[in-house]
């Protein structure tokens, strides 16, 4: 991995070397609710929205280069703050070589090559912990639009105005606010299963510091799942995106579907080992947007 070039000017961070990375897949492959696409934006790409605490925006051009453009002048300093959510301080090229390390030749690991290939420049993003729990909770049995839909309505409501935008609310805000008041907006049934992480989390400030000690995957698998309404896969998913436990691998109709479709009967996510995450998102992009490598 090859050191990145930074230089500034106003508000924007122009980050160069950046090799495949590809603000587009990264941010449209379902990781995160709270960007969206510029319409009519002066870049070829860019997504907006808010991420630590700060509205942003990161958009591209050509391949090899990205534009950070914040809500302050920028600063070189605040390279490590981005680089950090964006993961680019992570080799991916190693990470693809460590999935096809174990993975036996044959028709698995062709499949798993070609879903590397064509979802290159996804990473996987460092977002906020309690974000991200929160997050997951609301995706159950729902679809993105709707997921965003409620997620702003929880900014608005309850999250800190930072000038134009809304962050996060915290957990103390929601568990303040009550299942009632976060079912009043359309949550559903994850009312009660937001205002219980909310609890959780407000009511012990080492509880998601309890999650990011623990070496076995399955102990952190544990606390998160004493939430309720939080089962394997939103715990995976919390664990994923939110605690950067690349061996999480989260288990949904997609994943499902192209695991059963295109891959033996024997084969075990544990052959992508300790970056099964990450095959995981390359294998939920292939089989979701690119429709298993059948259009682009």
């Amino acid at each position: 991995m090859s050191a990145y070039t930074v230089s500034c000017e106003n508000n924007i961070l122009k980050v160069g070397n950046t090799g495949d990375f590809s603000v587009f897949r990264t941010f449209d492959c379902g990781q995160c609710f709270r960007f969206e696409p510029v319409p009519n934006s002066s870049y070829k790409c860019e997504f907006s929205g808010v991420a630590a605490g700060r509205k942003v925006s990161f958009a591209q051009n050509e391949p090899g280069e990205i534009f950070i453009i914040t809500d302050k002048k920028a600063d070189a300093a605040d390279f490590g703050l981005w680089a950090r959510y964006l993961s680019l301080d992570t080799d991916y090229d190693l990470i693809n070589d460590a999935i096809l390390e174990n993975i036996p030749r044959g028709a698995d690991r062709e499949i798993t090559k070609k879903a590397i290939d064509a979802s290159r420049g996804i990473r996987i993003l460092r977002q906020d912990r309690w974000e991200a729990l929160c997050s997951f909770i609301v995706s159950q049995n729902n679809n993105i639009p709707r997921i965003k839909k409620i997620i702003s309505s929880l900014c608005e409501k309850y999250g800190e105005d930072i000038g134009g935008a809304y962050d996060f609310p915290s957990a103390e805000s929601l568990f303040a606010a009550g299942e009632d008041a976060i079912f009043s907006l359309r949550t559903g049934f994850r009312a009660k299963y937001i205002y219980d992480a909310a609890r959780a989390v407000s009511g012990d400030s080492d509880f998601l510091e309890k999650v990011a000690r623990c070496e076995n995957y399955a102990d952190a698998e544990r606390i998160l799942t004493s939430v309720k309404g939080v089962g394997p896969k939103v715990a995976a998913c919390t664990l994923l995106f939110g605690f950067s436990r690349l061996d999480a691998f989260p288990v949904d109709v997609w994943i499902k579907r192209v695991m059963e479709k295109r891959y033996s009967p024997n084969f075990d996510f544990r052959f992508f080992g300790k970056n099964a995450g990450v095959a995981q998102q390359y294998l939920f992009y292939f089989e979701r947007y690119l429709g298993g490598g059948q259009a682009e």
